[in-house]
């Protein structure tokens, strides 16, 4: 590899170690357990994306096998290669070895819930059959997603969403390395965009840099294509108000100048309705919108026109509010 290769942040600020994990404190501790004794079970790590599943399941690994990383340690994405011949070969073959210095091998698949059900039916099996030389992780996003069989042979780990506590931590950590200033309101709005997910707050930061050195919360809302929740609250206002013909003019700034997609508008909408005042919008008709929101939502996922969708949306919106 070029050493003068610029990697993305997501890569270069990977952690490498357990100790360099944010958040999950309880599993890391497990994790540096089975470090500690050289010896782990079948593991099924699950939760969403951007949590550190995938740094928790390489930095294990690093740290058991050090220098026999690549003699025991196997890394598959099983969205690419999710078919019962991956299993029955590259798998099989890897597993039945024994290991390099070492009490067992580690094969780790990510996305395993992406595995066809005749591939996870030959999984369980490998897992059975070479448990003495070979341990599992699966990563998934969706354990439920994955055949009871190999649920019961696993011990699940549930990873989730980063805390922003946690997300500032390895954020101010990235800046001070790239010698960024980084202020509150930065961080706020990266935390909101991100939801938690590490990923996605690591690659606003890199592209709001591109722009210079001070970042701010104009150019994070900027780069990740994301209105300011002001914005967002300032239209349910108004269609609370019934002013129909402000709204549509606050849907053309959002989707023509930030080019947000009709389901980014409306995740928005969603977050700030229930982060409204009680005394603008009680718990009752909350609950109701939330309903509707889901239907519109639903109606979006199969394809119905964004903007029609959005301006309905918003004129359910108009039912709850006072008549000016």
């Amino acid at each position: 590899m070029n050493p003068n290769l610029e990697l993305p942040w997501v890569e270069k600020y990977r952690p490498k170690k357990l100790n360099e994990v944010v958040g999950q404190k309880i599993i890391v501790q497990r994790l540096k357990e089975y470090v500690n004794s050289k010896n782990m079970p079948h593991m099924m790590f699950a939760g969403p994306a951007g949590c550190g599943k995938t740094s928790c399941a390489v930095a294990l690994a690093k740290e058991m096998y050090t220098d026999h990383l690549e003699q025991n340690f196997l890394e598959l994405n099983a969205s690419d290669t999710r078919g019962i011949d991956v299993v029955r070969g590259q798998i099989k073959d890897f597993a039945r070895t024994l290991a390099f210095n070492a009490q067992h091998k580690v094969i780790f698949l990510d996305e395993a819930d992406s595995l066809t059900n005749d591939a996870q039916h030959a999984l369980r099996r490998t897992m059975e059959k070479y448990t003495k030389t070979a341990r599992f992780i699966l990563n998934v996003n969706y354990s439920s997603r994955i055949i009871e069989p190999i649920q019961s042979r696993c011990i699940v780990f549930r990873f989730s969403r980063l805390q922003e506590t946690d997300l500032n931590q390895k954020l101010n950590e990235i800046a001070k390395a790239e010698q960024l200033e980084l202020d509150e309101k930065a961080l706020k709005a990266i935390a909101y965009i991100s939801d938690g997910d590490l990923r996605k707050a690591t690659n606003a930061l890199q592209g709001a840099s591109i722009l210079g050195k001070k970042i701010s919360e104009e150019s994070i809302f900027n780069v990740s294509s994301r209105a300011k929740p002001v914005e967002i609250k300032e239209m349910i206002l108004l269609a609370l108000e019934q002013k129909f013909l402000d709204v549509r003019n606050r849907l053309d700034k959002l989707m023509l100048e930030h080019g947000m997609s009709g389901e980014d508008v409306m995740v928005q909408v969603y977050k700030e309705t229930l982060d409204l005042d009680e005394t603008i919008l009680d718990t009752k008709k909350k609950i109701e919108l939330v309903n509707i929101i889901g239907e519109y939502n639903f109606r979006l996922v199969q394809g119905a026109n964004e903007r029609i969708q959005l301006e309905a949306l918003m004129a359910q919106f108009m039912k709850f509010g006072n008549k000016s």
